[in-house]
């Protein structure tokens, strides 16, 4: 669901993951590695129930999805892929919205933790609302996120399956009641914490690093925990975490924060004032990578500057939507009139966003998005696909999933880094043995 303080969620499809296990590089003390393979499946966005006033109508349009078993006996559930929050959940509650859900009577692995426990009370202490005891004396969780949803239930344990490799002892959320802005609930059973965390996914079953490659045409891909034997993989750069000793009231200890330094457009270096690129003494203004964001968000100062400086380099070849109150996802207001008749874009100036040790290029067709069933006359609507952050009450720089395609990322939470080199995807998967 995106960052856990100030998640947001603005997808286009449904990737489904089905699991292979390989050879491992890793240590005799970590897991086998395993690569999954992603497959796309269009899912849309419907409004539901009253909204609360002090939230953006942001909507669910795409979410990663993994495949897990849970349980003995084990239970098929299908889980979003989020690298901005920590604590894994599970509707486990039938209700009118949840088509797919985790039953915890029918399983004799399962085991609620209580207020006692340690778990409830050391080891969420990076939960952003803070977790309390219910009337069965068993911890009570609450997530809630930006585009209004939020979940609530009981913490958990069970076994969690990969590759039909049993992993006992899991931690999760095991939710009976929430609120929900879009149709995502009927398709998922829940939501996979991937931050760096103690409770999160990847830290609880012991992994050093995770990688995911999504495909630009089709959002196939690959997600691999551990590490294999890549040959034909360019060497990744590699840009350093940031981490802060102090807690800050703004900034996500537990996320995958980089240092963004500059951003080229074409050839041009923009003129960006060191201080707006770096957090401020609250820690508002850290830059994520986050799997649970579509798009890429900018504070409004550098989201300003790059949009100038892409009309200035761009008024000659496409032309603007011309409506001022057209803001496609509340948050991207540069938006163009293209012919439907007209195969591709026009060459335009690619994006450059430049990290410590490491640069990310958008261009060609990650640069404008084709907004769905949104025709002017007899042209599309194609949004630019870099949003401004201020429009959505977000106190930080998102480097959302669109960007990311064609690139393996990697997360190495050993080395506390990200990784990252120009791949394609779909050729990787291949290569991979997995068919794409």
């Amino acid at each position: 669901m995106g960052i856990s303080k100030i998640s947001i969620i603005s997808l286009l499809h449904v990737l489904h993951v089905c699991s292979v296990f390989v050879h491992s590089k890793q240590s005799s003390n970590s897991p086998a590695s395993a690569i999954f393979a992603l497959k796309a499946i269009q899912t849309g966005s419907v409004p539901r129930g009253p909204r609360p006033t002090n939230k953006l109508p942001f909507r669910h349009n795409v979410t990663l999805t993994v495949s897990l078993l849970v349980g003995t006996p084990a239970q098929p559930v299908t889980m979003v892929l989020d690298t901005g929050s920590e604590l894994s959940w599970l509707h486990c509650k039938k209700n009118p919205n949840v088509n797919s859900l985790f039953n915890p009577a029918l399983s004799t692995s399962y085991s609620p933790v209580p207020c006692t426990s340690s778990i409830c009370k050391t080891r969420t202490r990076d939960f952003i609302l803070p977790v309390s005891c219910d009337p069965k004396k068993l911890c009570h969780a609450i997530v809630a996120y930006a585009d209004a949803s939020s979940m609530e239930g009981t913490l958990a344990m069970d076994n969690f399956q990969m590759g039909g490799s049993a992993v006992p002892g899991v931690v999760f959320g095991c939710m009976d009641s929430g609120f929900s802005s879009s149709d995502e609930d009927s398709k998922t059973t829940g939501l996979l914490g991937m931050n760096r965390g103690s409770l999160s996914f990847v830290t609880q079953m012991g992994y050093p690093k995770f990688s995911y490659c999504i495909s630009g045409q089709d959002s196939s891909g690959v997600l691999l925990f551990g590490e294999v034997d890549i040959p034909w993989l360019t060497p990744l750069r590699y840009t350093p975490l940031v981490q802060i000793s102090e807690p800050l009231p703004y900034f996500d200890r537990v996320a995958y924060s980089v240092k963004l330094e500059g951003i080229r457009v074409g050839e041009k270096l923009l003129a960006l004032p060191k201080s707006i690129l770096e957090p401020d003494h609250t820690g508002a203004g850290q830059t994520m990578v986050d799997s649970g964001t579509q798009f890429t968000f900018l504070l409004g100062e550098v989201y300003n500057i790059l949009k100038s400086e892409f009309l200035a380099q761009t008024k000659d070849k496409i032309k603007e939507v011309g409506d001022p109150n057209y803001v496609f996802e509340g948050a991207m207001d540069l938006c163009y009139r293209i012919p439907l008749t007209q195969a591709g874009y026009p060459s335009l100036p690619t994006v450059t966003l430049m990290f410590e040790g490491a640069e990310m290029s958008v261009s060609a067709e990650r640069l404008l998005y084709r907004v769905p069933g949104e025709v002017r006359g007899s042209d599309g609507v194609h949004c630019f696909t870099f949003g401004n952050s201020d429009l959505l009450g977000v106190e930080a720089y998102v480097i959302g999933n669109h960007h990311q395609q064609n690139i393996w990322m990697e997360f190495d939470l050993e080395k506390s880094r990200v990784g990252l080199a120009e791949v394609r995807c779909d050729v990787a998967g291949h290569r991979l043995g997995l068919g794409l």
